[in-house]
């Protein structure tokens, strides 16, 4: 089963595979497969493919893939046009949302680079 150029796990219950979608999380794979009228723990194995058409339909209504992803990277270019705080930590990589850098901060800044002392070995003769 496939929705949106994604493939959707066929071992897994519905309701966890259509987290493979970016933008679905348990939550929104609830709503879809209420308003489809779905039962939570089908596989995609087993549904007809009327009720793949339903599950799609109803996904199409959300902002999902790539559309998604476009808005964010729009949203977070147009910070850094204009010129805001939070647009400058983007462009420098650093985290936006006051967490401190002086130490943690790994997931932005990239793995640590230890320094040496300053200080060179004497070698001896």
């Amino acid at each position: 089963m496939r929705i949106l150029g994604i493939t959707i796990p066929e071992e897994k219950r519905l309701e966890i595979g259509l987290t493979a979608l970016f933008g679905v999380g348990r939550s929104r794979a609830h709503e879809i497969l209420k308003k489809s009228k779905i039962e939570f723990s089908k596989k995609p194995k087993d549904l007809s493919t009327d009720d793949e058409n339903k599950i799609r339909k109803m996904a199409e209504e959300y902002k999902l893939e790539g559309d998604l992803k476009r808005g964010i990277s729009g949203n977070i270019k147009r910070l850094i046009d204009i010129k805001t705080y939070r647009g400058s930590r983007h462009s420098k990589k650093l985290p936006s949302r006051g967490q401190r850098t002086r130490t943690n901060a790994r997931t932005l800044r990239g793995t640590k680079k230890t320094m040496g002392s300053g200080r060179k070995a004497v070698s001896k003769k």
